[in-house]
């Protein structure tokens, strides 16, 4: 097995799981957001804490997203290997979000959703 870097979009060569993946991790990225923001609110004391978690947190996540991860090209390139485990790491954060507030199998579904996405998305051509 081959494992590369995903190539810019408009290079990249697309066939039907390519596609899927695109939108699965699309997906993936939204439901990120709205776990995080779900966890912030449920899980704060007190308004400001809830304000401050519920929004920081997804805040934080499309940040370091952006920075490290953007699809259409990040701002700063990591090595490879580093790339694939902050991208595990940011969202798998959504899981352990989900499971935290008592969304168990939703956490599971998600967290194995989170693997097969990445994993195709670093070893499809």
């Amino acid at each position: 097995m081959r494992i590369d870097r995903p190539g810019p979009v408009g290079q990249r060569q697309w066939t039907p799981l390519t596609i899927g993946n695109a939108g699965l991790a699309f997906g993936l990225e939204l439901a990120l957001l709205a776990s995080l923001c779900y966890w912030g609110f449920k899980t704060g004391s007190g308004l400001a804490g809830r304000l401050l978690l519920g929004l920081g947190a997804p805040a934080l996540a499309a940040l370091v997203w952006g920075l490290f991860l953007a699809a259409g090209g990040p701002r700063y390139r990591l090595p490879l290997a580093a790339e694939i485990v902050l991208k595990l790491l940011v969202l798998g954060t959504a899981a352990l979000a989900l499971h935290a507030t008592g969304r168990t199998t939703l956490a599971a579904v998600y967290g194995g959703l989170v693997v097969v996405s990445v994993a195709l998305e670093y070893t499809t051509r």
